[in-house]
This record gives C-alpha cells, sequence and structure tokens, in this order.
C-alpha cells in the first residue's frame, strides 16, 4: 500500500545557515532551493525569518501547557498506591485540594495509567431485589452466617468461605 501523503522534515541549523549565506551572497531564492532540492516557498521563509529574527535557528512552540506539573504526578501516584481504595475521582479531589488547579479524573487515570497502576472505578455492585434479600437470608440462616462471606465495602456476598 502506498503512502501518498509527505514526509515533512525540519531543516537542521547547519542547512538553514548554508541556504542564508548563498541568498547573502545574492543568488536568488529559485536558485537556492534548487541547488538544496527543496520548495522555493521553504528558502522564502527560511529567508523571511532571518530577515526578522536575526538568527538562523529555528524556534520550538510550546504547545499546548500542561495542566499539571511532574510533581503532581508524582503525588498522584503516591496517593493512589497508599490508599488503594481510592478512585480516580477521589484522588483529583485531593489533588486539587493540595495544588490549587483542578484535575479532572481522567487526567488521574492517565497519569495512573502511566505509573502502572490501572482500574480506579468505585466498586458498584448490582444492589439486591427483595427477593434474593430474602433467599440470601434464608441461606444464612439455613447454612450459617460464616458459610457466606463479604469482603468488599457494598456489602455484597462475594463467595464461601472454605
Amino acid at each position: 500500500m502506498a503512502n501518498n501523503q509527505s514526509v515533512r522534515r525540519h531543516l537542521d541549523a547547519f542547512t538553514r545557515g548554508r541556504i542564508i549565506g548563498k541568498l547573502e551572497e545574492g543568488r536568488s531564492v529559485t536558485s537556492v532551493a534548487a541547488e538544496f532540492g527543496i520548495a522555493h516557498s521553504i528558502v522564502s521563509r527560511v529567508w523571511r525569518q532571518f530577515q526578522t529574527t536575526g538568527t538562523a535557528i529555528r524556534g520550538f512552540s510550546s504547545g499546548r501547557p500542561r495542566g499539571i506539573t511532574p510533581a503532581d504526578d508524582r503525588y498522584i501516584v503516591l496517593q493512589a498506591r497508599r490508599n488503594r481504595r481510592q478512585t480516580a475521582g477521589e484522588i483529583a479531589r485531593h489533588t486539587t485540594q493540595a495544588t490549587g488547579r483542578p484535575i479532572s479524573r481522567f487526567t488521574v487515570a492517565r497519569r495512573l495509567h502511566g505509573g502502572g497502576l490501572f482500574a480506579r472505578r468505585p466498586v458498584r455492585c448490582v444492589p439486591l431485589t427483595p427477593a434474593h434479600r430474602r433467599r440470601l437470608s434464608l441461606s444464612r440462616q439455613t447454612l450459617g452466617s460464616s458459610y457466606l462471606t463479604t469482603s468488599n465495602d457494598s456489602g455484597a456476598s462475594i463467595g464461601a468461605a472454605r
């Protein structure tokens, strides 16, 4: 399968300097572009940038600023390791209170994923219907309450004790 998209490469500082040097010698934009095998629009853009900034070095754009710092990332992972039952939303609230910057639970989940921790969702069990509740109480009376164990916070039956 052929890829029709062109690969965009940045010119290194040395090549930019050579282009500017040739243009300062008085050569035309078209001849310099032909010599380097690049489009004349690239050469004219490099020349225009040099004339406005006075340097051939490419300026780096910052992009979107990060919402939280690397220290916040470490704090989030530390919070999750200290209290494993905390949900991502609770960690987000604690971090927001500690830093003063709002952080979403999705950001927390991404940072925990980066730290090797997963599934910070609250455990929600299906509520028992009245019929199921009667059946559970009957089985507890018949078999004894030690047979059915409850080990999670919701109080739902997990399994049989051995």
